[in-house]
């Protein structure tokens, strides 16, 4: 069972894995938008500060996985 946990924690440090966690954060800004449409829609402005503050974080999560692949020396990754 160690060795299933070590794959885990070697694949979550992968370019794969970096991959992955990006799209996984990325498509969490879906639900954002969908929180930003509603707030507005109901003129709620404690929701669209929840909601900026979320967006706010997802662009810091997508900003370090970047930088972590990188790291993995990837760098054209935004390129192509």
């Amino acid at each position: 069972m160690s060795n299933a946990i070590s794959k885990a924690k070697g694949f979550k440090k992968s370019k794969s894995g970096t991959y992955l966690s990006m799209a996984t954060t990325a498509f969490s800004a879906l639900s954002v938008a969908k929180q930003v449409k509603r707030a507005r829609t109901e003129q709620d402005t404690l929701r669209l500060v929840d909601a900026a503050i979320s967006a706010a974080a997802i662009v810091t999560g997508l900003a370090i996985l970047y930088r972590e692949l990188k790291r993995l020396g990837d760098d054209d990754v935004l390129l192509g």
